[in-house]
C-alpha cells in the first residue's frame, strides 16, 4: 500500500513510501482509509520542530484525522464490525492513570496518538485501537465525517466555561479549527463574532461561517476594534489560535473584566506572559487540549449529521494519496486551508 511518511529528520523529510498494512491485534481494528486531514501536528512534523516532533521515530506513517471503513477486527473487539464507518479520536488514552479513571481522559499524560507514537492515517489502510473508532451513520460522507475530530476542538472550546450564548466573542487565527469555531459559535447563540486573521483568504472563509466582523491584525490593533465594538467592556470570550506572542497579549488586551480566554493554540516555542495584564482583568484561562471522551463527540457529530453547520468551506483541496506531499507544500505556501488527502 501507499503512505505518506516522514522518512528523514528536519524540515520536509516526506516521501510516498510502500508499506505492508499491519494485522490487527486483540483489541485493534484495520481501517480501509477514505480520507484524512493535514493538520497544524503533521505540520509541526514535517517542519520537525517541538516535543511533539521529537517522539516520531523514522520512518513513520503521518496523519490522525481520519474516516475509514472496518474491515478486519482482531480478537475481542466487540464495539465496532467490519462494514463500519468511522471517525477516529487520535487520543489513545492509557486507561490507568488518574486522568483516565476521573473522566479525564483527554488529558491522560500516557495519551499516544496515529501519525506520532504508532503508523497513522496517510496511507490506504492503518490498524489501530478499536476503543479510539467513532461509528458513524450509514451515507455519512467520508471527508466530512473525516473532520470531526478537529471539529471537537472547536465544539470543545465553545462549550466550556461560559459558553457563548448571547455573548461577544472572539476568534484569534483562523486555520482551520478557528474557522470551525467561527460556525460552533455561531451555532450555540454567540451574540456577536470577531475574527482575525492575516491571510485575506481564511478572512473571507471566516465571513461565510459567520463571523460579524473580520480584521487584519497586521494592519488594525486587535485590542481597539475590540474595544470599539463592545463600547468599551470587552469581549466576554476570546478563543486563541494563533499560537504567537502578539497574538496571545492582544487576547489579554481584548477579553473584558471576569472573560474567558480559552487556550487552543500549541506555541511551537516559549513566549512571554503578561501576568499584570491577567492579574488586572482576572480572565479565567481555559486550556483545551482535544476533545472530551466522548462526550465531545456526542455534541458535536450531529451538528454535521443534521446539516447544522458546514464544513465543506474549510475544505481547501482534496488530493489523492500518490500526491500526499504536495499537501504539505500547499500549506507552507500559505495556498491551503485544510488539505484532505483521498486514500481511496
Amino acid at each position: 500500500m501507499l503512505t505518506v511518511s516522514k522518512v528523514a529528520a528536519g524540515s520536509g523529510g516526506l516521501a510516498i513510501r510502500h508499506a505492508e498494512p499491519r494485522e490487527p491485534g486483540p483489541g485493534e481494528i484495520m481501517l480501509k482509509v477514505h480520507a484524512a486531514g493535514v493538520c497544524g501536528t503533521d505540520m509541526q512534523i514535517y517542519h520537525s520542530y517541538g516535543a511533539i516532533a521529537k517522539r516520531v521515530k523514522l520512518p513513520t506513517t503521518l496523519g490522525h484525522e481520519a474516516c475509514g471503513t472496518v474491515v478486519q477486527t482482531g480478537l475481542g473487539v466487540d464495539r465496532v464490525s467490519v462494514g463500519d464507518l468511522v471517525s477516529l479520536e487520535s487520543h489513545i488514552p492509557c486507561g490507568r492513570c488518574k486522568a483516565c479513571h476521573t473522566g479525564r481522559a483527554h488529558v491522560c499524560p500516557n495519551t499516544r496518538y496515529p501519525g506520532i507514537d504508532i503508523d497513522g492515517t496517510f496511507a490506504e489502510y492503518v490498524t489501530v485501537p478499536a476503543e479510539i473508532a467513532w461509528v458513524n451513520p450509514k451515507g455519512t460522507d467520508p471527508a466530512l465525517a473525516a473532520l470531526l475530530e478537529p471539529l471537537g476542538i472547536a465544539v470543545h472550546a465553545t462549550l466550556e466555561g461560559s459558553g457563548v450564548s448571547g455573548q461577544t466573542v472572539v476568534v484569534n487565527g483562523c486555520g482551520p479549527i478557528g474557522l470551525m469555531n467561527v460556525a460552533v459559535a455561531r451555532h450555540f447563540g454567540a451574540h456577536k463574532i470577531i475574527a482575525f486573521d492575516p491571510n485575506p483568504g481564511r478572512r473571507a472563509i471566516a465571513e461565510r461561517m459567520g463571523a460579524d466582523i473580520v480584521a487584519d491584525p497586521s494592519s488594525v490593533s486587535p485590542p481597539h476594534l475590540v474595544n470599539e465594538s463592545t463600547r468599551g467592556d470587552g469581549a466576554d470570550v476570546v478563543f486563541e489560535y494563533s499560537g504567537n506572542e502578539q497574538g496571545a497579549l492582544n487576547c489579554f488586551a481584548m477579553v473584558g473584566s471576569l472573560g474567558d480566554v480559552r487556550w487552543c493554540a500549541t506555541p511551537g516555542q516559549p513566549m512571554t506572559f503578561d501576568f499584570g495584564a491577567w492579574r488586572k482583568g482576572r480572565p479565567t484561562i481555559y486550556n483545551i487540549h482535544g476533545r472530551r471522551i466522548w462526550s465531545t463527540w456526542h455534541a458535536m457529530a450531529p451538528l454535521v449529521y443534521e446539516k447544522k453547520i458546514d464544513l465543506e468551506p474549510v475544505i481547501s483541496h482534496r488530493l489523492p494519496l500518490s500526491e500526499g506531499v504536495k499537501a504539505f507544500e500547499l500549506i507552507v505556501a500559505g495556498a491551503a486551508i485544510k488539505p484532505l488527502i483521498m486514500c481511496s
